[in-house]
């Protein structure tokens, strides 16, 4: 990431800097339009605190996050920080603190509610390779049937279970659960399936799609990785778009 201002001394240097990288991430997600009113969460976990994340304040706009305003929560939902005056909206916290809870690799999950996913999520074979960027998912994406607004504790042994290896969970006719090492590795992937979907939207609207053959596709994910800097999945593209936000407002990294 760009070069962080002096750390708030209220919290430790590593929490400091997830609250930074998280609170650019927010931006981005506005700046790319990828916003839904004050709901959807993007959340991480505290390397240096056992059983801490951290998360949006419940009735702030993704565009209004700050670092500083992010709250930190137990695995439960409940505030570690009291004298943050926001709430949390524990019932979107529902999902992501089960796969933080039972999913080690887990440590930043990714939610959102943008058309493109949605529209994908509610269709009949979900996302298929008719681009480029589809074929980066294929074999890789799993996908739970509506039960409603996931906040009850009973849907999670299903939701786990129909999640199996993977680490994107396409929530049909409600969007994707995007889960990543990293929180720079988790954005890359949610980049990606955006446009996938967008561009299946755009083809599948002019006619019938072309599909990729299933060998093509083993080829094109073997290759895929190559052009990546080891170790550092979606930190380059991550840096790159906390530029352009710090061209419209510096203020994330109050």
């Amino acid at each position: 990431m760009a070069t962080q201002l002096k750390r708030n001394s209220k919290y430790s240097e590593a929490e400091w800097t997830a609250r930074q990288e998280l609170a650019a991430c927010y931006r981005i997600f506005a700046m790319m339009g990828w916003d839904e009113m004050i709901f959807n969460h993007i959340t991480v976990k505290l390397e240096d605190q056992e059983g801490a994340f951290l998360i949006n304040p419940y009735g702030m706009h993704f565009s209004e996050v700050t670092a500083s305003s992010l709250i930190k929560i137990d695995i439960d939902g409940n505030k570690l920080d009291e004298d943050n005056p926001w709430h949390v909206n524990k019932a979107g916290f529902v999902q992501h603190s089960l796969f933080h809870r039972v999913l080690p690799d887990a440590h930043a999950i990714i939610h959102t509610h943008t058309t493109a996913t949605m529209a994908v999520c509610g269709l009949e074979g979900g996302l298929q390779p008719t681009n480029f960027y589809a074929c980066n998912f294929m074999g890789q994406l799993a996908y739970h049937d509506f039960e409603g607004v996931t906040v009850r504790e009973e849907e999670g042994a299903r939701l786990v279970e129909h999640l199996g290896d993977k680490r994107i969970l396409m929530l049909r006719n409600h969007g994707p659960v995007v889960m990543g090492k990293s929180l720079t590795d988790a954005f890359i992937k949610y980049w990606a399936l955006q446009r996938a979907c967008e561009i299946q939207l755009a083809t599948m609207s002019m006619g019938k799609p072309i599909l990729v053959d299933e060998e093509v596709i083993k080829v094109h994910q073997r290759d895929l990785y190559m052009a990546a800097i080891p170790g550092q999945s979606g930190k380059a593209e991550f840096d790159a778009m906390v530029r352009k936000v710090d061209k419209i407002d510096t203020s994330w990294r109050d």
